[in-house]
């Protein structure tokens, strides 16, 4: 690998933009005051998981891990 500086357009060497100065008027509002811009949700409020649906998946978990134990009891015979 070489160490060569990049070579320049005909303009020279590109450099960052200035920043531009806008008036703090004119800027868009920060993220919390956006927190208002809609309606807010009651309709479906998030309440977390149900335990119907979280004991299934546990079951399943539990019938997996099981059933990769026995399999590797009766390979390892």
């Amino acid at each position: 690998m070489t160490d060569k500086t990049p070579e320049t357009g005909p303009l020279g060497p590109s450099r960052p933009e200035p920043a531009s100065k806008v008036p703090p008027g004119e800027t868009p509002p920060g993220e919390s005051s956006m927190s208002g811009a809609g309606p807010q949700e009651t309709y479906n409020p998030t309440k977390g998981w149900a335990k119907g649906p979280t004991t299934i998946i546990l079951v399943l978990v539990v019938l997996f891990a099981a059933f990769c134990v026995a399999f590797a009891v009766v390979v390892s015979r």
